[in-house]
């Protein structure tokens, strides 16, 4: 069979986590139950700062901030699998697997700069609390911010640049529930070798610098908490980041694997449990792990729903 350029490619097929249709409703209220409380959770942490005069500080504007990347993040690939799911289909037009794997990108990088940030905000708070409010001024935070977003809009265009510019044989099955370059790098016809090189190094700058910042920033932390002499100002200072590097954790835990396991299987759907955790799983725990642990956003959401009620 003879290789045709993707742009005369109509449209990829999705195979999903299963092509059994017995199996499709119980995918599709799985799917939509997930994406509905990931939805609702960040909405809530949203609407919550933005209502409670209280929450008006850097930490809960980056924490919104963070919540509206996730919202996009899942919405990025979840309303498509409900659709697919639901009407029996598993195709996408070649020009929305080129948009899905853009605002994939660009939201997935857009989370990981922000909890880089946010760990440096947290570097800020508890090795210089006397200067917390001179460095970390809103012009610098809403600077920050701006930066991530412009960052990972260009990390995302270099990826569906890439992707653009692959050939493929005329029916192209995706061994995912999205269109991910890693997966259509092995299923291309034409020589990937450069590209693959290109998708690693990309990867390694835009990957590697939140995690090297990220990495930085707790190791300071954590040698300025051993310094406190009482046991438990140690205790709450390691309880006040838990839930950040939790959050960092099961990001970049969930990221490893499904790029890993691209790496290792890419010709089968074993990546597909670390898809789910990844791009559905993380997005949901996220406010459920920064609201059960912070007594002022529990506090912020009781008043939120006294006044709703």
């Amino acid at each position: 069979m003879e290789p045709q350029n993707l742009t005369h490619v109509s449209e990829f097929l999705l195979l999903g986590l299963s092509e059994d249709p017995g199996q499709q409703p119980i995918l599709f209220g799985m799917f939509l139950s997930m994406y509905l409380v990931t939805v609702a959770g960040n909405l809530f942490i949203i609407v919550a700062v933005i209502s409670d005069r209280h929450l008006y500080t850097r930490l809960y504007f980056f924490l919104s901030s963070l919540s509206l990347a996730d919202i996009g993040f899942t919405s990025t690939t979840i309303p498509k699998v409900l659709v697919n799911t639901h009407t029996y289909q598993r195709d996408i037009s070649y020009v929305g697997c080129l948009i899905q794997l853009s605002f994939l990108y660009l939201f997935a990088c857009l989370d990981s700069l922000l909890l880089m940030v946010m760990a440096y905000d947290w570097f800020v708070a508890i090795c210089h609390p006397l200067h917390y409010p001179i460095i970390m001024s809103p012009r610098l935070c809403g600077l920050l911010v701006l930066v991530s977003i412009f960052v990972s809009f260009f990390d995302s265009q270099l990826h569906c640049m890439m992707v653009s510019h692959l050939t493929f044989y005329t029916d192209v099955e995706i061994p995912s529930f999205f269109c991910d370059p890693p997966q259509l790098f092995n299923l291309a016809c034409s020589n990937t070798s450069t590209n693959t090189m290109l998708m690693y190094l990309i990867g390694a700058i835009f990957a590697g610098i939140p995690v090297s910042g990220i990495l930085f920033s707790y190791t300071r932390i954590l040698s300025s908490i051993l310094r406190v002499p009482s046991s438990g100002g140690k205790y709450k200072a390691f309880f006040t980041c838990g839930s950040h590097l939790s959050v960092v954790c099961l990001f970049y835990g969930t990221a490893a694997g499904v790029y890993l396991s691209s790496a290792v299987s890419p010709s089968l759907r074993k990546g597909a449990v670390a898809s789910v955790m990844f791009t559905v799983v993380t997005p949901m725990l996220n406010p459920f792990i920064y609201s059960l642990r912070n007594t002022d956003i529990k506090r912020a959401l009781q008043r939120l729903l006294s006044r709703i009620s």
